[in-house]
């Protein structure tokens, strides 16, 4: 191991242990409880479990901390805020202690209950599966979700959240800071580009009624039959309601949440209004818009820690669901493609080779968790993959682009100006041939990732399930 290896450990061992210690000033000052234990959970973001006691009894707690980028438009005190309007109003969320200064983070209560993997990477590690107790209690979390978005409007804009009062604000005032957040880091990305002109195009202009909506929902925590928690509601806002059932759709099948259109039948009885299938449909590209911005922006991130590869095959696998979303509302039929064969690379072989067993050999700690060192080590797989396919790929993007600039440009970075400032601009008449030409960009990315041999059914190949003849 490097000295300088060394010390960027020791460094990372440091700041670990000074967090540990704010936590543990802070939930010893404000809670009276006496911390036994800390530990760091994989995730995202920082979040932190503790394990203390008050007055001869445990008290679980868990922390949850700031992200070290930029990638959602709301500060952590949203967060928190959100959790207490909902818990005033009778929805099971975990209660919120406060907000301690170092880290930045709030404090809340450690609820048990299982819930399923929420990162692609871990749920191609561990498959989501379903089982009866789980599909009962996504059932009672239908009817929690309606509750929910019968709460005011009015409770929420007290605590700070802005209202949206127009058809337009109340589909996309939402997506819209992430996209503003996009531009404001200039990055280039044509298929969001071509995304956002198409949902402002669409907008379902008989929609002006807004409510709060969780904007990741589908997150709730179980045991048996009966829901304990519902979680993660960092970029809730006000907006479509339908918008949450939106998101079922994109999170399925790396959460399994099992019948879809049985769910929303069941929401649609608890909320005592149809559903209206198209917007559901519209929404789907709106969720699945604004969980490819949340990547995009971490890729570009040279913060230690987080999940670079991770944020990779989010991009890839999000924008092609997305764009397969998309395919539906246009009426276009996404094309198949085949992984080719791998080029020769042996240089390149030998030395990511190489970097992946020096890397499975540094020795793991208290801070540096084995899960920590395969993250690294999943960087020199994810270029093994590249070196072999990522030639074809960037040769196929270029020939297509080409067809529709009518020009070949210089680079595959001159490539996506041109594309983003073309698709700006472009007509109605040619919606079906950039979908169809972005899901093959995104496609080629899911199958460059799956690697070769992959089985149809792999997880970064499974597509959105349709709505639109979805029977009422």
């Amino acid at each position: 191991m490097t000295t300088q290896h060394t010390i960027k450990l020791l460094d990372q061992s440091e700041q670990d242990s000074k967090e540990k210690q704010g936590i543990s000033r802070w939930i010893e000052d404000h809670i009276g409880a006496t911390v036994s234990h800390i530990e760091r959970q994989r995730r995202w973001r920082p979040v932190w479990r503790v394990q203390s006691s008050k007055e001869g009894a445990p008290l679980p707690l868990l922390v949850k901390g700031i992200r070290a980028w930029d990638c959602i438009p709301y500060p952590l005190m949203h967060e928190m805020k959100m959790m207490q309007v909902l818990e005033a109003n009778g929805i099971p969320v975990p209660h919120v202690h406060g907000m301690c200064d170092f880290p930045e983070a709030f404090v809340m209560d450690w609820i048990e209950g299982g819930r399923d993997p929420g990162l692609v990477m871990e749920a191609v590690e561990q498959a989501s599966t379903m089982s009866p107790e789980r599909w009962a209690a996504s059932l009672k979390y239908m009817e929690i979700l309606a509750r929910m978005h019968q709460i005011p409007a009015e409770q929420f804009e007290a605590v700070g959240v802005q209202r949206p009062d127009t058809a337009q604000a109340v589909a996309l005032n939402h997506v819209e800071r992430f996209n503003e957040m996009c531009y404001a880091a200039n990055i280039v990305d044509p298929f969001m580009e071509f995304c956002m002109t198409w949902l402002r195009r669409n907008v379902p202009s008989h929609r002006t009624r807004s409510t709060f909506v969780t904007g990741d929902s589908g997150q709730f925590l179980n045991q048996g039959e009966n829901v304990t928690a519902v979680l993660d509601v960092e970029i809730g806002h006000l907006g479509d309601n339908l918008h949450d059932l939106a998101c079922f759709r994109g999170r399925h099948p790396v959460e399994n949440m099992g019948d879809l259109p049985a769910l929303f039948r069941h929401y649609a009885e608890a909320m005592g209004e149809e559903l209206d299938l198209p917007v559901l449909a519209y929404h789907t590209v709106v969720f699945l818009a604004v969980g490819y911005y949340g990547p995009l922006f971490a890729l570009a991130d040279l913060q230690p820690g987080g999940d670079w590869v991770e944020s990779a095959v989010q991009v890839a696998f999000i924008g092609r669901r997305c764009a397969e979303a998309l395919a539906e509302l246009v009426g276009v039929e996404p094309d198949e493609i085949e992984l080719p064969m791998a080029r020769d690379t042996p240089w390149e072989d030998m030395a990511l080779n190489k970097l992946l067993l020096e890397i499975s050999r540094l020795p793991t700690s208290e801070t540096f968790a084995d899960w920590q060192r395969n993250t690294i080590a999943s960087i020199p797989q994810f270029l093994l993959n590249q070196v072999h396919y990522g030639h074809w790929a960037e040769q196929e993007d270029m020939k297509e682009i080409t067809e529709v600039l009518g020009y070949r440009p210089l680079s595959i970075t001159e490539a996506d100006f041109a594309l983003r400032d073309f698709v700006s601009t472009a007509p109605p008449e040619l919606d079906g041939t950039l979908v169809k030409l972005f899901h093959r960009r995104l496609l080629r990315q899911c199958l460059v990732f799956a690697g070769p041999d992959a089985p149809a059914d792999h997880l970064f190949l499974r597509k959105v399930e349709p709505i639109l003849g979805m029977e009422k």
